[in-house]
């Protein structure tokens, strides 16, 4: 990295590095459409349009797009210090429903972290910015690195 750069300007220019490197391996995150709109240490943001494939029986979006949704802005978030790191457990509260069409984006941003775990909230919202849903996830570190040690400084 240039040696020009802040402290705060290089642990930026690590996070988004590690959460597009992970974005490009995610076949799950982009087959459901799901872009990375942002990524900073321990926050990220994510966007997806819900489609009609996505609509369970009352023709509203399935909770489980919702949370995919979520889980992956949660890992986007928790793994922007080059530390591999994994769900430990993850809850969501669904505050109100989502149709086909509509415009979700997920907001993660960390709550803590230390030691091998962390905790990250989620708030999803509709194009009008009406919250859909609430998760929380906790993280657990494990062994390892997201960019090689020649990547980290390139």
């Amino acid at each position: 990295m240039p040696n020009n750069l802040t402290e705060e300007q290089v642990k930026v220019q690590l996070a988004e590095r590690c959460a597009q490197a992970l974005y490009e391996r995610d076949v799950a995150t982009q087959h459901l459409g799901i872009e990375l709109l942002f990524s900073a240490p321990g926050q990220s943001q994510v966007r997806m349009t819900v489609q009609d494939f996505m609509l369970q029986g009352h023709k509203t979006c399935h909770g489980g797009y919702m949370f995919t949704l979520a889980d992956s802005a949660f890992a986007f978030a928790c793994n922007t210090y080059n530390q591999p790191t994994v769900a430990l457990g993850c809850s969501i509260d669904y505050v109100a429903p989502a149709y086909q069409g509509d415009v979700l984006t997920a907001s993660c941003r960390e709550k803590s972290r230390g030691g091998r775990t962390g905790n990250y909230d989620v708030e999803i919202h509709n194009q009008q910015d009406q919250l859909i849903a609430i998760f929380h996830g906790k993280s657990y570190r494990i062994k390892g690195e997201i960019l090689s040690q020649e990547n980290v400084n390139d």
